[in-house]
């Protein structure tokens, strides 16, 4: 639990720029929203930093296994 909080915790200003960045692109290109902006941005903010919460912690156990598909993460070997 503690690996995978120091992980999340590191992962968590990636995750975070990312959704900002989206959002800030998608306020930007588009007209409609270009014009509320100022606006837009109060809201864009507060909510990249909380969503950003349960993405990283989600993320954490991926970044530590060997590998992992279909959601599931594979079971580490035993070495003989």
């Amino acid at each position: 639990m503690k690996t995978r909080l120091w992980i999340a915790a590191m992962v968590y200003p990636m995750v975070n720029a990312v959704l900002f960045g989206f959002a800030a692109i998608s306020i930007l290109s588009i007209p409609a929203l270009a014009a509320m902006a100022s606006t837009l941005f109060l809201f864009v903010v507060p909510a990249s930093f909380v969503l950003a919460l349960p993405i990283a912690w989600i993320i954490a156990p991926r970044l530590r296994a060997r590998s992992w598909q279909d959601g599931r993460m594979a079971q580490p070997r035993l070495a003989h």
